[in-house]
């Protein structure tokens, strides 16, 4: 895979995970600039998804950031939050980060 695609990937990863932390940070204190902070959090990383599938297609594109969303997502539950995965749910992450490293294999061919 393509560096700049994981490396745009990584960023729109982390727009959207502080997007959603801002949004929490909303439900908290109810503060309409944090609200809007989030909304413009979550338009750049739409932006910057549109990019990544004008590179690497749709598929790949929503597939892959879903999945990386998804692990650290968990990672910060677990660290910051303290909870915890049944052994089915870990294996269910698990297969999603096998799923992500299958995906982004080169390709054979193009769809």
């Amino acid at each position: 895979m393509n560096p700049q695609f994981l490396l745009w990937l990584t960023g729109a990863m982390a727009i959207f995970i502080s997007g959603a932390t801002a949004s929490r940070a909303y439900i908290a204190n109810n503060n309409i600039f944090i609200l809007i902070l989030a909304l413009l959090l979550y338009c750049l990383g739409n932006l910057m998804m549109v990019r990544l599938m004008r590179e690497g297609g749709l598929g790949l594109a929503i597939s892959a950031s879903s999945i990386a969303q998804l692990v650290v997502v968990n990672v910060i539950a677990f660290i910051v939050f303290g909870e915890r995965l049944s052994p089915q749910q870990l294996a269910g992450v698990g297969l999603g980060v096998v799923a992500m490293a299958l995906m982004l294999f080169p390709a054979q061919g193009k769809a």
